[in-house]
């Protein structure tokens, strides 16, 4: 007969181990002998090996006592019940290891990788960080309100990256942070942004209904004023001429559309 010291030596666990399988019911303890001690018999020990070898491969203590007292047939099943969780947490634990990593870059954060690649393909066109962090707060918001959406609405905005005026557009915004307040340039961005505003009319492409609460655009829109220096005094330009919006143009003025500005 054996101590429970021995046990788990042949058993290979520990003496701890054993007596929290005495706990939980999946070891049965044994009466105490005259001297008061408890012995245990070789068939503690193979119960206890194969309690071992079942937790060792990842069946969770809840079903060992379960899988122990199966025939053949039933052991089978359970065992490939239990594989057939692994498998799906392993899978979780991978997609989990992968958003990790995406995460490094910092970037993947809240934004969907249409939105990261957009972002690159500025910094590509020479558009300063800051003025792409700025970018990336607003794309983390609309993202999380029209996440059905974002994929097309960040494709649009690459073909808009095709034309010229759009691309001296960022370049201008992005250096606009350090211009002085009364800088000439805050026109020129003006007259870009209103072609730009002109040929989107005139595509039709300037929809009210963009599944964009009203409050979510003002909050869009003075996230921007606050955040440059300049950004108040070109909306009070565009104003000026009958544009009103940024994010969401509410106003077309239509003597505008057909005035001269100046060349691109």
């Amino acid at each position: 007969m054996l101590t429970i010291s021995q046990l788990a030596t042949y058993a290979g666990v520990t003496v701890r181990a054993v007596r929290h399988y005495h706990r939980i019911g999946l070891l049965p303890e044994p009466e105490r002998d005259r001297s008061g001690y408890r012995t245990y018999d070789a068939g503690a020990v193979v119960r206890l090996i194969r309690i071992r070898t079942l937790a060792d491969a990842g069946v969770p203590l809840a079903r060992v006592q379960e899988l122990l007292d199966a025939g053949p047939e039933k052991f089978a099943g359970g065992v490939q019940e239990i594989d057939k969780a692994l498998r799906a947490e392993i899978r979780r634990l991978q997609d989990t290891r992968s958003r990790l990593a995406r995460l490094a870059a910092g970037e993947h954060l809240a934004l969907p990788q249409s939105v990261v690649d957009y972002l690159d393909r500025l910094r590509g066109l020479g558009v300063e960080e800051r003025y792409i962090e700025m970018e990336r707060d607003a794309w983390i918001m609309i993202a999380a309100q029209v996440p059905h959406a974002i994929d097309s609405v960040i494709a649009k905005k690459h073909e808009e990256l095709d034309d010229p005026d759009t691309v001296k557009l960022y370049s201008l915004l992005s250096g606009a942070l350090d211009w002085p307040a009364d800088d000439p340039r805050i026109v020129e961005v003006a007259d870009i942004m209103e072609r730009l505003m002109i040929r989107a009319v005139e595509a039709g492409e300037v929809v009210a209904d963009d599944g964009i609460d009203d409050q979510f655009i003002d909050l869009l829109d003075s996230t921007m004023v606050e955040s440059s220096p300049h950004a108040a005094r070109l909306l009070a330009i565009l104003e000026e001429r009958g544009w009103k919006g940024w994010t969401r143009i509410e106003r077309v003025p239509a003597d505008r559309l057909n005035a001269e500005l100046p060349p691109s």
